[in-house]
């Protein structure tokens, strides 16, 4: 499965962003999708996760209220609408895909292919 995400850039603290990450090859719309994302000197993070058939999301705290993830089987992309975007928001994101039946979505552990990662720059 290869993984590319798209959708990154500069915005405004308060602006919004919508991330893009089309999966191709071997089944690429048979798994759970994440998004992860890594500040400068910083672990990679868990953001959200979406489930195979796209009912079921979780989303870390900092992410809670002001993004949403969503997916669409059949152009096999997975999307992050990312709004009210501060600086802390600030990271490379990563999207990332999993084995549905994996319970330890949060863990970058659980995700077997991984995108190449797109910048987001939120300024104050």
């Amino acid at each position: 499965v290869q993984l590319q995400a798209s959708g990154g850039g500069l915005v405004q603290a308060g602006g919004s962003l919508r991330l893009s990450c089309a999966a191709s090859g071997r089944t690429g719309s048979s798994y759970a999708m994440g998004w992860f994302r890594q500040a400068p000197e910083k672990e990679r993070e868990f953001v959200a996760r979406i489930s195979l058939s796209g009912g079921g999301t979780t989303y870390a705290d900092s992410a809670k209220g002001r993004f949403i993830i969503s997916r669409d089987n059949a152009k096999n992309t997975v999307y992050l609408q990312m709004n009210n975007l501060k600086p802390e928001d600030t990271a490379v994101y990563y999207c990332a895909a999993a084995p549905n039946y994996r319970s330890d979505y949060q863990s970058l552990l659980a995700y077997d292919y991984w995108g190449q990662g797109t910048q987001v720059t939120v300024s104050s």
